[in-house]
C-alpha cells in the first residue's frame, strides 16, 4: 500500500561527504530530498553542514537561501548568500527530481505494485458514427504506467478507440478509461486487455461475460413479471367467479297459474 509505506520514505539521503577537522572532530555534509507526495513540485532539496554531529548551516530549496542554525552558521550564511554563483549552483531541486526518478523506477515501483481492477460497461456513443460504445474502466493500480487495448474476435482494434489520461484517485492509486465505438456483429467477442507491471501476464476481460450476466438478470426479472401477471389474472378470475356464486338467487320452480 503506497499510502502506508510513503511516510516511512519521506526522506531520501543520497550524498554524504565526511572529513576530519584539524581539532579531530568529524565534519560532514549531507544532501537529501524530502517529499510528501509523488508530485515533483512538492519535493524539497536540503543541503546541510554538520560539525561534531551538530548541524550549523542549511540550504533548503523551499527557502531559497542558506540559513544558519548556530552563531557560526549565521555568519557563514550571510557570506554564502551574497555569493550569487554559489547560491545559484546550490539552488537545484532537479537533484531531487533525478533521485526520485531513480528510486521511483527501482524501489517504489517494485515495493508498491498494486494490481488494477477492470470493469466494462456500455454507454451512449460520443459521436453519431457508430450505434454502440463500450468503456473499459481500470481502477486502483500503481505505479502509473499502464497499457489498455481492445480485441474483437482475437484481433487488436486500432481505430475508433479513445483513452483518457492516467488520473490520480487522491489515495496514491490511479485510474484510466478506454472507449471503443463500434457496430455490433452477431456472435462476436470483444475484450479489454490491460498490461501493467503488477501483472505476470495481460489481464483480459471479456464484454460477453458482463453481457451474459445482464441478460440473465434481465431474463429472471422478465420471467418474474410474467409469473406475477399470470398470478394476478388468475386471482381476479377466481374472485369474480366466487362473487357470481354468492349473488345468484335460486328460481322457485313452482308454477303459478293466472287467475
Amino acid at each position: 500500500d503506497p499510502a502506508g509505506w510513503m511516510p516511512l520514505l519521506h526522506s531520501l539521503h543520497f550524498t554524504v561527504v565526511l572529513f576530519c577537522s584539524s581539532d579531530g572532530f568529524l565534519e560532514y555534509m549531507v544532501e537529501r530530498c524530502k517529499f510528501n507526495s509523488t508530485e515533483l513540485k512538492d519535493m524539497e532539496y536540503i543541503y546541510s553542514h554538520y560539525y561534531n554531529k551538530i548541524e550549523y548551516i542549511r540550504f533548503s530549496s523551499s527557502v531559497g537561501k542558506y540559513v544558519g542554525v548556530t552563531e557560526f552558521g549565521e555568519n557563514l550564511a550571510k557570506h554564502w548568500n551574497n555569493d550569487t554563483e554559489e547560491l545559484n549552483s546550490t539552488r537545484t531541486p532537479e537533484k531531487c527530481h533525478h533521485t526520485y526518478y531513480c528510486h521511483n523506477g527501482n524501489i517504489m515501483s517494485v515495493l508498491f505494485l498494486v494490481q488494477p481492477s477492470v470493469r466494462i460497461k456500455s454507454k451512449t456513443p460520443l459521436s453519431g458514427q457508430h450505434p454502440a460504445m463500450l468503456v473499459c474502466s481500470v481502477y486502483d493500480f500503481f505505479p502509473t504506467k499502464i497499457k489498455v487495448r481492445w480485441l474483437r474476435d482475437g484481433q487488436e482494434v486500432y481505430s475508433d478507440v479513445t483513452s483518457t489520461e492516467v488520473m490520480p484517485n487522491g489515495d496514491w492509486y490511479y485510474q484510466t478509461h478506454s472507449h471503443l465505438e463500434y457496430k455490433p456483429r452477431s456472435g462476436e467477442k470483444i475484450s479489454c486487455v490491460v498490461e501493467h507491471a503488477s501483472l505476470s501476464e495481460p489481464l483480459i476481460t471479456d464484454w460477453g461475460k458482463y453481457l451474459s450476466v445482464c441478460l440473465s438478470v434481465s431474463s429472471i426479472l422478465t420471467l418474474g413479471l410474467i409469473l406475477l401477471l399470470v398470478g394476478y389474472i388468475f386471482y381476479r378470475w377466481k374472485a369474480r367467479g366466487q362473487t357470481r356464486t354468492h349473488t345468484h338467487r335460486p328460481v322457485n320452480s313452482t308454477s303459478y297459474q293466472s287467475c
